[in-house]
């Protein structure tokens, strides 16, 4: 039987927090020849590839928490991207990785939410519920969360573990509906984001998450994740 945790109402196989993990051969041998100016981990420019595939990008795999997931690839005319919906569920995509973030510091991304889940909060268990949310697991069972919350205000940054031997961090990227149903460009330091979180450097990235929940709300979220890229510097 797989070891799993239950953290921030999702369970985590031990495999994506980096505990006898197999490194995903193509990232680190890359890595290994030569340390690119940036990474794509999720590619959804090559638009011909992508939907030659399964709805689950290649290197990835599905995670299901609770009820039914709800995954397409929506090729719209702003932009190509992996498609979430979520009713009354919680389900995420997940891929290994090897990554030193002192190399490569910088996490990128491009995402959209146009559904959010009424009077989610990741601050109270009960309504611990996001629209969007990209998971970062370094191989000493720390994470840092990056979400998209219903209410808790942007800029908020705090704890979030909840269980003995697990370090979890929240950062609050966006809030509400103000940047709703528009893409929108993130770009984070999480080299330093760890050190400000848990006051030491960064050990290597061995898991990545883009995640919905919209279970405890009992309602509906929904999501688009576009082109997602580890950089040596922050995007312009």
């Amino acid at each position: 039987m797989k070891s799993v945790m239950s953290v921030g109402k999702f369970r985590f196989s031990l495999a994506f927090l980096g505990i006898g993990l197999a490194t995903v051969a193509g990232v680190s041998a890359f890595q290994a020849r030569t340390m690119p100016a940036a990474l794509v981990v999720l590619d959804t420019r090559s638009t011909p590839t992508v939907k030659a595939a399964t709805q689950i990008p290649p290197g990835w795999q599905l995670k299901v928490n609770s009820g039914q997931p709800d995954i397409s690839f929506a090729d719209q005319s702003d932009g190509a991207a992996f498609h979430f919906k979520s009713y009354r569920s919680s389900f995420a995509l997940e891929r290994a990785v090897d990554i030193d973030p002192v190399q490569l510091p910088y996490l990128s991304w491009h995402w959209k939410v146009t559904q959010l889940p009424k009077g989610g909060d990741f601050r109270h268990s009960s309504t611990d519920d996001q629209a969007a949310q990209v998971m970062v697991a370094f191989d000493d069972r720390h994470i840092l969360t990056y979400i998209w919350d219903s209410n808790a205000p942007q800029g908020t940054m705090e704890s979030a573990s909840a269980i003995p031997l697990m370090h979890i961090f929240a950062i609050v990227c966006r809030s509400g509906l103000a940047d709703a149903n528009r893409w929108l460009d993130e770009n984070h330091d999480i080299a330093s984001d760890y050190r400000r979180a848990f006051g030491k450097a960064p050990s290597h990235v061995k898991g990545l998450r883009l995640q919905i929940n919209s279970q405890h709300t009992g309602s509906s979220a929904e999501s688009y994740f576009g082109q997602v890229e580890f950089r040596n510097g922050a995007q312009t």
